[in-house]
């Protein structure tokens, strides 16, 4: 075989460099897959709504007891989300930071509410958070404060599942970090305080967000961990999910799917609204 037919063809000029040849295949093949996994369940569980008059859509979604369960459901994943942030991000520096004998052991359980099957861990906190449990017992006899079978617990089990993406999210940024500007700004006589909230917060701002919107993302759809802890009172600590399977198990389809869409709807205008903030954020901190 000749020199000629080994060379490899010249890339013409100002085209740019691809690893992975078949850009059309590659995005065709992307967009057959995503609509198989994503958008025609989707579009299945509209369609499904569409069977429905609008008087009767709108009294499926809006009545006491659903609306009871957005409010608890959406506002416990914002506040469990938020949490995550602040201890999320406080767990994430002192991995990235410090060392310490069990570092290791800590880093692997940040991962627990991943591997954890989500019915064990709604059992665990049950047991842990009960009246007669370890902390239930501490909380409820001294301090009053009852966990389980109330919002209090639908809180706590959401921010037991959300805490690795906050953490996970938070974690390669610090590590990737400049710490000269750190220092530069201590030489320059600036605070601890003023250090991290003029050079530290804006690099993690964006991923600190990001976390956010994937924990507050698992929370809104969560079940398992959440049903044991609750209680399931309705109009008290009834959630979202919840009361869509009880739909199901009375075979009202149409009223589960009309209930599913209007989570999704909210569900996607937070998180849209979430990336554009960070976005915006990210944009900030490149000037």
């Amino acid at each position: 075989m000749s020199a000629a037919a080994l060379a490899v063809p010249a890339k013409p000029r100002g085209a740019p460099f691809r690893v992975m040849p078949g850009f059309r295949l590659s995005l065709g093949f992307t967009i057959f897959y995503l609509a198989l996994i994503v958008l025609i369940p989707l579009s299945a569980v509209f369609l499904k709504t569409f069977t429905m008059t609008w008087p009767a859509f709108w009294s499926a979604v809006t009545s006491e007891r659903v609306m009871a369960s957005y409010r608890l459901t959406f506002g416990a994943s914002l506040i469990g989300a938020s949490i995550n942030v602040v201890f999320g991000g406080i767990v994430a520096w002192v991995l990235v930071r410090y060392e310490f004998p069990g570092k290791r052991i800590i880093d692997a359980l940040v991962d627990l509410p991943f591997a954890l099957p989500t019915a064990v861990a709604g059992i665990t906190l049950t047991a842990l958070y009960s009246s007669n449990g370890w902390f239930g017992r501490f909380l409820e006899g001294t301090l009053g404060l009852k966990v389980a079978f109330t919002p209090l617990g639908v809180v706590v089990a959401l921010t037991f599942i959300g805490l690795p993406f906050v953490v996970r999210t938070v974690q390669p940024v610090l590590e990737d970090a400049e710490r000269e500007l750190e220092e530069a700004a201590a030489s320059l006589g600036a605070s601890a305080l003023q250090t991290f909230v003029r050079v530290v917060f804006p690099t993690i701002l964006p991923s600190l967000m990001t976390g956010f919107a994937l924990a507050f993302a698992r929370a809104t759809g969560e079940y398992g961990s959440v049903i044991f802890i609750a209680g399931n009172m309705p109009m008290v600590s009834e959630i979202t999910p919840l009361f869509i399977i009880t739909k199901l198990e009375q075979y009202d389809y149409a009223g589960a799917t009309a209930i599913a869409v209007v989570m999704l709807l909210v569900s996607f205008v937070l998180l849209l609204s979430i990336n554009l903030l960070q976005a915006w954020a990210r944009g900030k901190s490149g000037k």
